[in-house]
């Protein structure tokens, strides 16, 4: 089997008890080569889960939603499903010890052959017809070679499920310290703003002290003479009234530039603060999209953990199954077959949605980071082909492939479109961009790079030999990022191109140009 599965399904206190005990005991794996007993398909299995803490809570009012769910336009079925199909596929292997006990204990012991005996008259040997060959042995040594390959394709699946486990702890904690640093600067901007409220009221309540000491002095102003000879007759003399007219007008020129200058502190005041109020509002959309890429980061970790831990059990699981696999009727090894080719259906779907779960984070730390490409639309879109010289081995839209997942009202539906070139043929990105995803899985797309364009268009390159680009590289049309191959799920090399806008699997054609020509921007 090439993916993870489970004897039987999990309850939420086995999840819980997973989380306590972590590494320790595996009650919940059968022994290889064992025989099947009755509590060995009983649920409560330890699980071990990475103790990650809850998401930050996020400050402000300004929520947005989680970016970019890419995978979520093609949402294919696991979790339960898969564990069924694991259930029927072990509760037959439990059969077949049963069945293979019970036969033992009831054939009678053979009696002696007449191969072995001799004549008493004389010394030559009887000669036995040969032995009729087993008309099943061909069916139990193809699954047996299948059941073995199995398992060496589950303890390679674990071994990069591990590897990529530790590439998403070292993002969180990237992520955790990006919260935390942007929740400082939130909490310095607030600390500012209230300072400028604080100088604002401040400065309007100067403002009205010194409206109302202009308004006193036109007042008196209003109420001397309108005489110059009258005031200068109440002065006493000349030189007084002269004094007096030019300290009113003085005093009022004064008050009105004081009332000026303050009005003008007040506007800048209030200016500065609508812009530390708009620096506030974007760090809070900033802290928003960190708290959504953890969030759906650790949601992809716990993906990939439980598939780490089925991925363990299956081994057993397995060993288990071939060892009862001899001396079984047809139409056990059969159904035991079909079992196995629904069981990699799911783990092909499973490693469709974790590439594109990865995508999707990258998408959110390419947002946070202002290093997505912008100015891409639907409308404009024009994209190189990926290789110089292939033949189409399989287009996009409804297949036959039993593997393909399903679409809408298609029971398999292709997704991309299937270039078939020699092994280590150059692949190159279709357009300039931004890679947001690589992975190195041992089904499904197997190595893989996803390129996001700007405007929701990302593209998809999968069953690479090796990839050449690293999560946030900047690439450009035609650049190198891997070579063609055959890892995953594939029955030879060639290169799945596949091409998503808005969340949508989409024909990649009609953005590509005619075959045999190329692109010209």
């Amino acid at each position: 089997m090439d993916g993870p599965g489970t004897v039987c399904r999990r309850r939420a206190d086995d999840r819980r008890a997973g989380r306590r005990t972590g590494r320790g005991r595996r009650s919940g794996r059968l022994p290889a080569g064992g025989p099947v007993r009755g509590h060995d398909l009983c649920p409560g299995a330890t699980r071990r889960r990475r103790d990650r803490g809850a998401v930050r809570p996020r400050r402000g009012h300004h929520c947005r939603p989680h970016p970019g769910h890419w995978y979520r336009a093609l949402r294919f079925s696991q979790g339960s499903r898969l564990r069924r199909i694991l259930a029927a596929a072990f509760t037959v292997a439990g059969l077949l010890a049963l069945q293979a006990s019970s036969a033992l204990a009831t054939d009678p012991s053979p009696s002696p052959s007449p191969c072995a005996s001799t004549s008493a008259a004389s010394d030559g040997r009887v000669t036995c017809p040969a032995a009729a060959a087993n008309p099943n042995q061909a069916a139990y040594a193809l699954l047996e070679s299948r059941l073995g390959g199995d398992i060496a394709r589950a303890l390679q699946t674990e071994q990069r499920v591990a590897a990529t486990l530790d590439q998403f702890a070292a993002t969180e904690e990237l992520l955790t310290v990006q919260v935390t640093q942007e929740e400082a600067l939130i909490a310095n901007l607030e600390d500012q703003i209230a300072k400028l409220d604080v100088q604002i009221a401040d400065t309007q309540a100067r403002i009205e002290v010194e409206k109302q000491e202009l308004a006193s002095m036109s007042r008196a102003i209003y109420r001397q003479p309108d005489s110059f000879w009258l005031l200068v007759a109440r002065s006493g003399n000349l030189h007084e009234a002269l004094v007096a007219t030019a300290d009113a007008v003085v005093a009022g020129q004064r008050a009105h530039a004081l009332q000026t200058r303050l009005e003008a502190d007040l506007a800048k005041l209030q200016a500065d603060r609508e812009a530390r109020q708009n620096d506030l509002d974007r760090e809070n959309g900033t802290l928003d999209l960190l708290n959504a890429n953890l969030s759906s980061l650790q949601e992809v970790m716990g993906m990939q953990d439980d598939v780490s831990n089925e991925l363990s059990d299956l081994v057993s699981q397995i060993q288990t199954a071939k060892a009862h696999l001899q001396n079984q009727p047809p139409d056990v090894t059969t159904n035991l077959a079909q079992l196995l080719e629904a069981q990699e259906q799911d783990l092909v779907l499973r490693s469709y949605e974790t590439a594109w779960s990865q995508a999707q984070v990258g998408v959110g730390l390419a947002l946070v980071n202002n290093k997505l490409p912008v100015g891409k639309t639907i409308q404009g879109l024009a994209l190189s082909w990926p290789m110089s010289s292939f033949a189409i081995s399989q287009p996009f839209g409804p297949s036959n492939v039993i593997l393909e997942p399903p679409f809408g009202p298609y029971k398999h539906f292709h997704t991309g479109v299937d270039m078939a070139a020699p092994l280590g043929s150059p692949v190159m990105a279709a357009a300039d961009g931004l890679v947001v995803a690589v992975g190195h899985t041992a089904s499904g797309y197997g190595n893989y790079v996803v390129i996001a364009h700007g405007g929701g268009i990302a593209t998809l390159y999968g069953h690479l030999l090796q990839t050449n680009a690293t999560v946030g590289d900047r690439v450009v049309r035609g650049q190198v990022i891997g070579l063609e191959g055959s890892t995953g799920f594939s029955t030879g090399p060639h290169l799945h191109f596949e091409l998503r806008i808005n969340d949508q699997v989409i024909d990649p054609m009609p953005y590509l140009p005619v075959p045999g020509t190329s692109w010209s921007g």
